[in-house]
């Protein structure tokens, strides 16, 4: 049976999280909004949009929620995110990572011609005569913003000059408006030390600082810089160079970033909405018992997940196989038995909501919705 035949008729019924079948993913909805509402109140406070990234929670309710609070729209990793939002009737995407497969830019054209404020980033010159020539046969008109690398080497120009050059390119083509530049400093995201993350941050903006002005120089002045994320939102606003920030993880605070300093203070400026909830399937040994959500029911590479209730919170997590993993501490086999519930606060958010079907959103202990994993399994 799948999750809304199991679980549907529980909705609204007083303490029905605990009759959940595990492992599933849940949903705090108090938290989660809390956490909109304080990452949308910070960037209006500089003056700054909010275009959160969906690729997070891939997920048109979310989505909602975000704009609802004051998102000027979202981001999407791959068009087939972007395809499902813009189905759900979210505008304002951009598409984040390079749309350069025949196909895909294919599908590019159309979902441009939807006229629902798409904008694409962009990195090489020749993909720019690749999208001009599919957005001419579809009648359709694209804003992009260029894709800086910000050392990484995954994606992005790799100099000011190559910046220019596809500005250029993209002056040529008239299907194609350029509005700005897209920078995400990845590898800087989960620096643990808030004066460390704060130093490399200052790093790579002076360096994107260099690029816009040779686009600036060259008659192309960004209009929108857009970028940072959940790890340097706190940093990017006090700089003051970004106009929109593109943070994801805010909305669930997965265990990676609950592990960082996010804004030098004493603790997380945002909830843990998100969990995992398992239950203790096998009781036979004092200092063990065994849960039944393993490596298909969390990701792994975000390290070990950390027990958010049910058991105390040192508890030791470790992955036992596909479907199980074990709780290490003194005689939790004699605490625990079982049936018992427990509740994991997950290593890393995005690919763990990519192994689900379904949100179970609660309030309290109560079950009150379940939401689809709308774009889940879109990776292209």
């Amino acid at each position: 049976m799948d999750d809304l035949a199991l679980h549907t008729p529980l909705i609204g019924q007083q303490g029905s999280r605990g009759a959940l079948n595990t492992p599933v993913l849940v949903l705090d909805l108090d938290k989660l909004d809390r956490n909109i509402a304080t990452m949308q109140r910070l960037a209006a406070a500089r003056g700054v949009a909010l275009r959160p990234h969906a690729k997070t929670h891939k997920s048109v309710d979310i989505a909602k929620r975000q704009v609802a609070a004051g998102a000027i729209g979202l981001c999407c990793a791959k068009i087939g995110e972007a395809e499902v939002l813009a189905d759900g009737g979210i505008t304002g995407l951009l598409i984040t990572s390079p749309v350069s497969a025949p196909g895909a830019v294919e599908r590019l054209a159309a979902l441009a011609k939807r006229g629902i404020g798409l904008m694409a980033a962009i990195d090489n010159p020749d993909t720019v005569a690749r999208w001009q020539e599919a957005l001419a046969a579809a009648g359709a008109m694209l804003d992009v913003v260029i894709d800086v690398d910000p050392g990484i080497r995954r994606t992005g120009v790799a100099s000011p000059a190559a910046a220019v050059a596809v500005a250029e390119a993209v002056a040529g083509a008239t299907n194609l408006t350029l509005r700005g530049v897209q920078y995400y400093c990845g590898a800087q995201q989960h620096i643990e030390d808030y004066a460390a993350r704060r130093s490399a941050i200052i790093d790579r903006t002076d360096y994107l600082q260099t690029v816009i002005a040779a686009l600036t120089e060259a008659g192309y002045q960004p209009e929108i810089v857009t970028g940072s994320g959940t790890g340097t939102h706190h940093i990017d606003l006090e700089l003051g160079l970004f106009t929109e920030l593109q943070v994801g993880s805010y909305v669930f605070m997965d265990k990676q970033y609950l592990d960082c300093d996010l804004a030098g203070a004493a603790g997380p400026p945002f909830e843990t909405s998100l969990s995992v909830d398992a239950r203790v399937v096998s009781a036979n040994h004092d200092a063990l018992v065994t849960i039944d959500a393993g490596f298909k029911s969390l990701s792994t590479d975000g390290g070990a997940a950390q027990v958010q209730r049910g058991a105390s919170a040192d508890t030791l997590f470790v992955f036992m196989g596909d479907e199980h993993a074990a709780l290490v501490a003194p005689d939790i086999g004699k605490r625990l038995r079982p049936g018992d519930p427990v509740s994991l606060t997950v290593p890393h958010c995005d690919p763990t909501v990519n192994l689900y079907d379904y949100y179970h959103v609660v309030s309290g202990d109560t079950l009150m919705e379940i939401w689809p994993v709308s774009a889940r399994g879109r990776a292209r």
